[in-house]
């Protein structure tokens, strides 16, 4: 019996190091007209979410005010200023699923990972979210777990769904 242990070689970057690849893209795209909605999403993409330091770094390197950049954060919803989970559940609000019971998917979610909408558990295994229509009507009530869409879901379900991550 092989009982070789085996380690990770992965390399996690260094702060220093995220900050230096957001500093290429800001060279990449500053002069660029419009190219600050670009940035955001790149930088999140490296540093996985936005918070005041990565903002105020941006800012000072594109000669724009921070409120500006901060405004453009939290305007939209695809920016985090906190970080994610491993995994993010995003519960449909659309009207065919709220309808259909999204209100009690999000609060018997809310009781199994004790944290509300828009948290991360204290694990980081999970962020929930909630999401105006996903375009899943006729699937209603329906949930996404890192874009894979969960159709026709009730609260007794919701266990099973978690446990396969």
């Amino acid at each position: 019996m092989n009982t070789q242990t085996k380690t990770c070689t992965c390399k996690t970057e260094s702060e220093h190091e995220k900050l230096e690849r957001i500093e290429e893209v800001i060279e990449e795209y500053k002069d660029k007209e419009g190219s600050l909605i670009q940035i955001l999403h790149m930088a999140q993409g490296i540093y996985g979410y936005l918070p005041l330091k990565v903002q105020q770094f941006i800012a000072e390197r594109i000669n724009k005010p921070l409120s500006e950049v901060s405004g453009v954060v939290t305007f939209y919803s695809y920016f985090s200023t906190m970080p994610k989970g491993k995994n993010t559940i995003r519960v449909c609000l659309g009207t065919a699923c709220y309808v259909r019971g999204g209100k009690k998917i999000i609060e018997r979610l809310k009781e199994i990972l004790e944290v509300d909408v828009g948290a991360t558990t204290q694990d980081g295994r999970f962020t929930l979210e909630v999401m105006r229509c996903i375009g899943a009507c006729g699937l209603a009530p329906a949930i996404t777990i890192n874009d894979k869409v969960y159709k026709q879901v009730n609260p007794d379900k919701l266990r099973s769904i978690l446990d396969q991550y």
